[in-house]
């Protein structure tokens, strides 16, 4: 047996069975680096959807958009800044709590803040296609429409991962 190995405590190696050998620091170092592969994704459709909304109060159509719709674009556009700076979190807390020894708080906050994040994402996404789709048909079937694009994303998003979870795995220590 190595010195390395002999310094594990019995507490930092799981049972046989159970999954990784690894130390508390090498499961906050992996779930750290998990969760920014999650967050780079989610933050490159955050930007790019942010980006747009934020030109289209400069193009002509804009000012034929009633009371109403202007409203809604609003809504969207500070719900897609919330998202934004929710998603981009985790990259001040990385840079203001490096090296101060609590990386498995600072992953515990940030995975949160991804977290609301991404709820923020969903419902700028669903403010989005409601105005997108309100101005371009006019019809009364845009909220029936919307309604089940929301409900396939909390499927998605939210139901199966969390059926999964529960049918299927064990909580980490």
């Amino acid at each position: 047996m190595t010195a390395q190995a002999e310094e594990r405590s019995e507490a930092e190696v799981p049972e046989a069975g159970r999954g990784r050998s690894e130390s508390e620091e090498e499961r906050a170092d992996r779930q750290w680096n998990e969760l920014m592969q999650e967050v780079r994704v989610a933050q490159t459709g955050v930007q790019i959807l942010f980006g747009f909304l934020l030109t289209v109060v400069f193009t002509p159509m804009f000012d034929e958009l009633s009371h109403t719709d202007t409203n809604i674009y609003l809504t969207t556009v500070v719900l897609g800044a919330l998202a934004t700076g929710a998603l981009i979190s985790p990259v001040p807390f990385h840079r203001l709590l490096s090296g101060r020894r609590i990386k498995k708080r600072t992953v515990e906050w940030a995975a949160r803040m991804t977290f609301v994040g991404l709820m923020l994402l969903l419902a700028t996404l669903t403010s989005a296609l409601f105005l997108v789709l309100r101005t371009a048909t006019h019809d009364a079937f845009v909220p029936w429409f919307v309604a089940g694009v929301v409900g396939w994303y909390v499927l998605c998003w939210l139901i199966l991962p969390l059926w999964a979870r529960a049918r299927y795995s064990e909580r980490e220590e």
